[in-house]
């Protein structure tokens, strides 16, 4: 009969100081994201109340909950694994006893006492990047709940309404569009063009809430880069009618226009390469070229007029809705399908002119389908950067042909030499190329 093995002198101390050496650093560093969360916690709302006396929730209480995150987490594993549940229901036990007693206790505080212990639980589990990143974003989002309020304040029902249909054209609608092709010569797939709604579409809502968030205060250059990135066909319509009210300020709003249209420019080479790096990379020297003319009289503006105060309303409107989903979808659904009938009909040529013709209309339309076409190599290199050229003077000189027939007297003039400029470098440009 065995004898059972006596454990060896000091072997228990030498398992419990290992133990500890492994939790005692877990918790130092579960303090101290706790303390930072509770910081910030506490900062928030001394900011919103500079006079509450409440302590119920700060920089101890968040240290506190995080530490027991940590210690009960590592007593999970050690001992049992109902201890952290345990912790997580006194937490919550914790929360309806204050509410009962009238302290404030509301969802978002509950929610980063959960966070925190968490957080010392990722601690605990060696889960360290994992825990920082939680705490991070903790300590984010508590501390933007004044902006967030601020900016929910300002919102109107156009606002609702664009982010409702942003979302109803990439999450509802796009599921159930097919994904093949149709008519004669494949020439429509309605899964590749609402793909491409949401990509331009994407662009422009994205240029619509900066400009939502950073208002007129950020000043002219900054708004009319962002309502060129939204829509550079737009804001040129609304300065250049906005110049005739206010003809004072025409040469502020001629440069809004200039800056504008050359944000369209790197716009649609993002939204090229995303499609086709190939072709991005092709015409990367041409529309660098495309942008000099603007540039230099930016430079020359803002040295005559940079102490001049800008206008403090500027009419800029959203330019993402549902019908222009729709509108961009045919057009470029059209451009498409004549795409592939000249290249099926062996008549190459043609896109030459049909890029021209489109692109005084939209951009983006005629260079996201050259792009499309490039990748699905029916259409040479060579042929869609020369294609693309063409619609970027033609939507060049579309731009100035609003600007002179909208526009102040005082905007016209500047206006139009620069994008008149820009389209003789384009022009160039493309008959340079190989």
């Amino acid at each position: 009969m065995r004898r059972p093995t006596a454990h060896a002198p000091g072997m228990d101390t030498v398992a419990v100081t290992a133990g500890m050496e492994k939790l005692l650093p877990g918790i130092l560093t579960s303090a101290s994201l706790g303390a930072l969360i509770g910081l910030i916690r506490q900062w928030s709302d001394l900011s919103d109340d500079p006079a509450s006396r409440d302590d119920f929730g700060g920089v101890r209480t968040y240290t506190l909950w995080a530490m027991v995150g940590c210690i009960a987490a590592h007593a999970s594993a050690a001992l049992s694994p109902l201890l952290l549940p345990v912790a997580l229901a006194a937490l919550a036990l914790q929360q309806v006893v204050a509410r009962q007693a009238g302290q404030p206790a509301g969802n978002t505080r509950f929610a980063a006492f959960v966070v925190t212990v968490l957080v010392g639980a990722l601690v605990a589990w060696n889960e360290r990047q994992a825990a920082v990143l939680v705490a991070g974003l903790a300590m984010v989002i508590l501390a933007s709940k004044k902006p967030l309020h601020d900016w929910t304040r300002r919102f109107t029902e156009q606002d609702i309404r664009a982010t409702l249909q942003f979302v109803a054209i990439t999450g509802v609608v796009l599921p159930l569009v097919p994904d093949r092709t149709f008519g004669p010569w494949g020439g429509f797939n309605p899964y590749a063009t609402w793909m491409m709604v949401i990509l331009i579409s994407g662009l422009g809502f994205v240029g619509y809430v900066a400009m939502r968030i950073l208002g007129a205060r950020a000043g002219l250059l900054v708004t009319s880069l962002l309502g060129g990135l939204a829509s550079s066909t737009a804001t040129t319509l609304a300065f250049s009618r906005r110049s005739r009210e206010a003809p004072e300020w025409s040469a502020h709003f001629a440069f809004a226009v200039v800056a504008a249209c050359t944000v369209m420019v790197p716009r649609v080479a993002l939204a090229i390469a995303v499609v086709s790096p190939a072709l991005a990379l092709r015409l990367a020297p041409t529309l660098a070229a495309l942008i000099i003319p603007a540039l230099l009289y930016g430079v020359i503006w803002w040295r005559r007029r940079a102490g001049t105060p800008a206008p403090s309303e500027l009419p800029l409107h959203n330019p993402l809705g549902l019908g222009t989903s729709i509108k961009f979808a045919l057009l470029y659904a059209v451009i498409a399908f004549l795409i592939k009938a000249v290249i099926a009909l062996e008549w190459n040529a043609g896109l030459l002119p049909l890029s021209f013709a489109s692109g005084l209309t939209d951009m983006d339309a005629i260079s996201l389908s050259l792009a499309n076409s490039r990748e699905a190599g029916s259409v040479a290199l060579e042929t869609a950067a020369l294609a693309v050229t063409l619609a970027a003077v033609a939507n060049t000189l579309m731009k100035a042909a609003l600007a002179l027939t909208l526009g102040s007297p005082g905007m016209r003039r500047p206006v139009v030499t620069v994008l008149g400029l820009t389209a003789a470098v384009g022009i160039a440009a493309a008959w340079l190329q190989p």
